[in-house]
């Protein structure tokens, strides 16, 4: 609840990382952190249709890992099977000197790396339904 408000009134969050990047990044979203799944990358070939479809209808907070250079074509996945105005956040470069999350809409995420080139790995939190 404390994140969210920071959010809300763009007060600029930060959180020290463990062993891994997804709780950081979870807690960065602001997004329910009660109740949330995590897969990991999703499947390159094989199942990825069926694995989006089924994560659709996930009510948990939904938490993903995806390369720089398939981030833009994941986004458009998501958005396709879970709508344009579904929330999201994107970590990257946790713990490091140009940490970054960026939060909105998948056409708003979509939007904002097809414009501008990026490195590292990258943590996606979608918000519960």
């Amino acid at each position: 609840m404390l994140v969210r408000a920071c959010i809300e009134k763009d007060i600029p969050v930060e959180c020290l990382p463990g062993p891994t990047a997804l709780i950081p990044a979870l807690v960065n979203s602001g997004f329910p952190s009660d109740k949330f799944c995590f897969e990991g990358f999703l499947p390159h070939k094989k199942g990825r249709k069926t694995r989006l479809e089924e994560l659709a209808k996930e009510p948990r907070t939904i938490i993903l890992y995806e390369s720089p250079h398939r981030i833009v074509k994941t986004l458009q996945e998501l958005e396709r099977v879970m709508g344009d105005e579904r929330k999201c956040s994107i970590s990257r470069e946790l713990s490091k000197i140009h940490e970054e999350t960026i939060r909105g809409t998948f056409a708003e995420l979509i939007a904002h790396f097809v414009k501008q080139a990026t490195r590292g790995e990258m943590v996606i939190v979608i918000k519960a339904l």
